[in-house]
């Protein structure tokens, strides 16, 4: 079985984050940077399902120079392979860009499991994995917090709300989006961190498959919101104070 994980290489949870001078992005000079949280995630579910059905874990991330360590991190914790889309900006935030791209950089591969996480740390659109299962035309779901091998199938166990699951039978090829807290992540093993160095990452220029992509979405300011209080005290009677807030609250604030 061929499976293909998707990562992604963010800021570390930790980090103090401040707006650039242009307001383009945040300041990105002097972070640390780690793997994006549920994408571990999936990449533990995918050498998970490995171990038990044989084949190979590819790993797919879109990035500048520095996402290698995240590349190498994975590949130690032993994923087989890697492939590496450079890009000259640091951050892509058009997910419908990003998808096209990396289903561009699979056409090759042919996968018969996508795996990605259920969003990223530093944007948060949730939208990438299912895009990409569009783009790929693949059958998917979202929310996975177990996969199990069943005759040519997969069967997963999806999350739902107040304490509910669901299982699903699906067919493959598919791309599932992975929940984080499935399972219990892995450390990469000295043995792993060296045998990584000798693995191979496929580089991929973005400008070339962005070209092919196409840009739909252009980020045009980052800045911090701005805090202001402000209070009013109805008089009267409490049926006519009453009567004032919800007018309030319908035609200036908006929220009923």
């Amino acid at each position: 079985m061929k499976i293909v994980v998707a990562i992604k290489q963010v800021p570390a949870r930790d980090s103090l984050l401040k707006v650039n001078l242009s307001g383009s992005w945040i300041e990105d000079a002097d972070l640390a940077y780690e793997i994006n949280e549920p994408d571990a995630y999936a990449l533990e579910a995918g050498l998970q399902l490995k171990e038990k059905q044989g084949g190979e874990v590819v790993v797919l991330c879109a990035g500048p120079d520095r996402a290698g360590q995240t590349i190498r991190e994975a590949l130690a914790k032993g994923a087989d392979r890697a492939i590496h889309i450079e890009t000259e900006d640091a951050n892509i935030t058009d997910p419908l860009t990003l998808a096209r791209m990396m289903a561009l950089a699979l056409a090759s591969e042919k996968p018969d499991l996508v795996l990605t996480g259920l969003q990223s740390d530093d944007l948060g659109y949730g939208q990438t994995g299912v895009i990409l299962a569009e783009t790929m035309g693949l059958p998917h779901a979202t929310l996975i917090m177990h996969i199990e091998a069943e005759g040519a199938g997969i069967k997963v166990k999806r999350e739902l709300e107040d304490g509910w699951f669901q299982h699903v039978s699906m067919p493959l090829p598919a791309l599932l989006t992975i929940q984080s807290g499935a399972t219990k992540l892995r450390y990469a093993t000295l043995m792993g961190i060296k045998k990584a160095k000798s693995k191979e990452v496929k580089k991929l220029d973005a400008g070339a498959l962005g070209e092919k992509a196409g840009l739909s979405v252009r980020l045009d300011r980052v800045y911090t919101p701005e805090k202001t209080r402000r209070s009013q005290i109805f008089d009267g009677a409490a049926k006519e104070a009453a009567a004032q807030l919800v007018e309030k609250l319908r035609f200036e604030a908006r929220v009923i």
